[in-house]
């Protein structure tokens, strides 16, 4: 990997840039997008010796490896475009939190040297002044190879992962997206719908006001970037409709132990909420 090539110069971009120029990653690194100023603060920052708004130069410096890390709603339009000035040696891999039927097209467009990839990190942050050092580091990376994926493409991205200390697990594209659908994308999807609760709720007091710890924490992830989360939401329509569902039918059964004021029932429902939660430490 002498060349690596990041589009979308991004926090996500930024901090796996930055996490490489941390490790033993002895190429040289290069930026892909559309806004000139993250090119330029990216190139400021040390994260990249050159970045592009165009995909024309890319053939000419012929990378290695080309890390997408955009919007998953972007990547057919990308992997497209790349299609056209990459080699056939090439590697191309993504950072999408959403995988399935995405990661079978991008193959079909790109060939068996793409390999699907989602870190299981990250923060509400976005842009690439945000860059976290580190990131990456003991986080889960999702690797998510297809019969079809080429070995030797699949030890690269593996690679590439080890190097900012990711810890690396292989996982069916489809089975993917149930996991996160119901652990990553359904609690995003609370947060943002708890927040326009309470601004529902803000009728003749503004109750963002009052914010306790236990608001802020939890609604944390409600100040990530609306077109990512836009893009993942429908791009893993069904699993987020099913979780939304599920988590639905959660709260009306604490809704219905309530208004029957069902002490033994609630404390029951609280204390298995408890040891599950505390299973995680």
């Amino acid at each position: 990997m002498e060349k690596v090539l990041i589009v979308g110069m991004g926090f996500m971009g930024g901090s796996l840039a930055l996490s490489l120029r941390d490790s033993d990653f002895e190429g040289t690194l290069f930026g892909l997008d559309v806004n000139p100023r993250a090119l330029e603060r990216a190139k400021e920052m040390g994260l990249i010796k050159e970045g592009f708004t165009e995909y024309a130069p890319v053939k000419e410096l012929n990378p290695d490896l080309v890390v997408i890390a955009t919007p998953v709603g972007t990547f057919e339009g990308i992997a497209r475009k790349l299609k056209e000035v990459l080699s056939e040696d090439a590697v191309v891999t993504d950072l999408g939190s959403v995988k399935g039927d995405i990661v079978y097209r991008l193959e079909t467009i790109l060939g068996p040297r793409f390999v699907g990839g989602h870190p299981i990190a990250g923060t509400e942050k976005s842009r690439v002044e945000n860059s976290v050092r580190g990131l990456f580091k003991d986080k889960k990376v999702i690797i998510t190879p297809t019969e079809r994926t080429d070995r030797t493409a699949l030890e690269e991205v593996v690679s590439l992962w080890r190097k900012v200390g990711g810890v690396v697990e292989f996982m069916d594209p489809h089975l993917h997206d149930r996991v996160f659908g119901a652990v990553s994308h359904l609690p995003h999807a609370v947060a943002f719908a708890l927040i326009d609760a309470i601004a529902k709720l803000s009728e003749d007091v503004d109750l963002f006001r009052y914010p306790g710890g236990g608001f802020k924490d939890f609604t944390r992830i409600a100040a990530s970037d609306p077109v990512m989360w836009r893009d993942i939401f429908l791009t893993n329509r069904e699993n987020v409709l099913k979780s939304i569902d599920t988590y639905m039918e959660s709260l009306k059964l604490l809704r219905d132990l309530i208004e029957k004021e069902d002490e033994p029932g609630i404390t029951e429902f609280l204390k298995e909420a408890k040891e599950r939660r505390l299973s995680l430490e």
